[in-house]
């Protein structure tokens, strides 16, 4: 069977480890490179822009960054330059960030529908190419538009993906987005859920759109020799997401109490001694449910039932041997 992937690029690859995945999935014809930013880690502009140039054909996304740092005209103006540098291959891929980060940094999240609303009015209406006045609660624009003075100003084609968790937010971007980047750690029947609430976002457009794209990151590690330290290595992740981004755990599944066993354990940010203790509390059964692990067969299983279940292009999450890990998985879906 031949399923599109794409690859999540973390912030656990190595400079290295990020040029020997974009050039194998670049010229295998992979679908995507989505650009992590979410931890103090890395920013995602930068890294797309050296992806543009070292790239000829592959789609490059951002995955994701907030709508609270970046002021949206310099959101739209950013990717309006990367598309100038890759023209139509490039993913504006947003979200609203989380806490307890957006707090730390001065940025607490507050009425995250609300602000995904205006925001994603406000760069959809710069990437047209028209004039933006805009007076909202949390994005305010006074007659501005792009304003090249030795080039013709025209629409940029980027297409606009949110990166929600929550149904009102599936539902929010139903109604005013491109389609939904998806996050990793959730199980394939998240989406029996998900999929009826983007659903009924659509059904509120003015005109019906068929086109809306489903891709989601799906946290993966093969290891044909030791599947065991395949599954160990998406353990160890998971097991750090149940410590920082616990928003997740009410939709994979988590016992009660597992998180906060966790949180016992660990700090801020969390040390990699931290989370070696604390991935014994976590069950292998959990960790298959909500990633692909193990052998090339039983990872490629559980991508092919995220990709029945309604996703359209499964994006790698390459945890352990990453490259070996993109490229058996690539060579399977051909």
């Amino acid at each position: 069977m031949r399923i599109p992937l794409g690859v999540h690029l973390g912030e656990r690859f190595t400079l290295d480890e990020t040029w020997a995945v974009a050039d194998f999935a670049d010229d295998a014809g992979l679908d995507s490179l989505w650009v992590a930013e979410g931890r103090i880690t890395r920013d995602a502009v930068t890294l797309m822009t050296l992806l543009t140039n070292r790239t000829k054909r592959i789609r490059i996304g951002s995955g994701v960054v907030n709508n609270k740092s970046r002021n949206a005209a310099l959101m739209a103006v950013t990717f309006k330059t990367l598309d100038e540098f890759a023209p139509g291959r490039i993913v504006l891929g947003i979200g609203a960030w989380w806490e307890p980060l957006a707090s730390k940094v001065g940025l607490p999240l507050r009425k995250p529908l609300k602000t995904m609303r205006e925001y994603i009015t406000v760069v959809k209406t710069f990437f047209a190419n028209e004039v933006v006045t805009f007076d909202g609660e949390f994005v305010q624009m006074d007659g501005v538009r792009f304003d090249r003075m030795y080039a013709e100003n025209k629409p940029v084609p980027v297409p606009v993906y949110t990166g929600p968790v929550g149904m009102k937010m599936l539902e929010l971007s139903g109604e005013i987005a491109d389609g939904v980047y998806l996050d990793f750690l959730l199980p394939v029947s998240y989406l029996d859920e998900a999929i009826p609430a983007i659903n009924r976002g659509l059904a509120k457009r003015p005109k019906p759109r068929d086109d809306f794209d489903l891709t989601q990151i799906i946290a993966c590690s093969v290891d044909d020799a030791d599947p065991q330290e395949a599954l160990d290595h998406c353990k160890a992740f998971l097991t750090l997401y149940l410590m920082q981004q616990p928003h997740i755990a009410k939709h994979c599944g988590v016992e009660p109490g597992l998180v906060q066993r966790i949180q016992e354990i660990a700090g801020w940010p969390a040390e990699p001694e931290d989370i070696k203790r604390a991935m014994v509390l976590v069950p292998d059964e959990l960790v298959r449910r909500v990633s692909a692990c193990g052998t090339t067969s039983q990872a490629a299983e559980t991508i092919e039932a995220f990709h029945a279940a309604g996703i359209r292009v499964p994006v790698l999450n390459p945890l352990g041997k990453k490259l070996e890990t993109v490229q058996a998985l690539a060579k399977t879906f051909a």
